[in-house]
């Protein structure tokens, strides 16, 4: 796969993989808050919109190359749809945009500034292992779900 060129529309990396009608969400495999945001979008993701790959996973790890996302220290998820990548807060409207109602009325918090939404957002990112816990090993989806995944 070829890095990606945010202003050349044309070129769509996730197209050889029949992905390119997806959101793709690049999450910490090992983050239990994260591993829980996964499962609850699945189970209001009714349009089939999002697959999912963790970011220690060898797809994740070309992802963030492909899309120039530096990889230390990466404190969020990351959302891949129509050849942008979104992060933080954007990221999380965006996926809830997409979701049923009640979810989708998230979307009023875009209204919010943006550095006010990321702060509280990082704060939680920050915090993330200390408050919910951290697996040794990435989540193994079961064998109903694995379509949804990416690895």
């Amino acid at each position: 796969m070829k890095k990606h060129n945010p202003k050349d529309p044309i070129t769509d990396p996730l197209e050889p993989m029949g992905l390119s009608h997806h959101g793709i969400i690049i999450f910490d495999g090992v983050c239990n808050f994260c591993n829980f945001s996964v499962n609850f979008i699945i189970a209001r993701d009714h349009n089939d919109i999002f697959r999912f790959t963790p970011m220690q996973s060898t797809i994740g790890s070309q992802l963030l190359a492909i899309y120039n996302i530096p990889s230390e220290n990466i404190d969020t998820f990351l959302l891949i749809m129509h050849g942008k990548t979104l992060i933080k807060s954007d990221a999380a409207v965006s996926i809830a945009k997409e979701l049923r109602a009640p979810w989708n009325y998230l979307v009023v918090i875009k209204c919010i500034p943006k550095p006010i939404r990321d702060f509280f957002y990082s704060f939680i990112a920050r915090n993330r292992y200390r408050w919910f816990g951290k697996k040794e090993h990435c989540m193994t989806p079961t064998v109903e779900l694995k379509r949804k995944f990416i690895l």
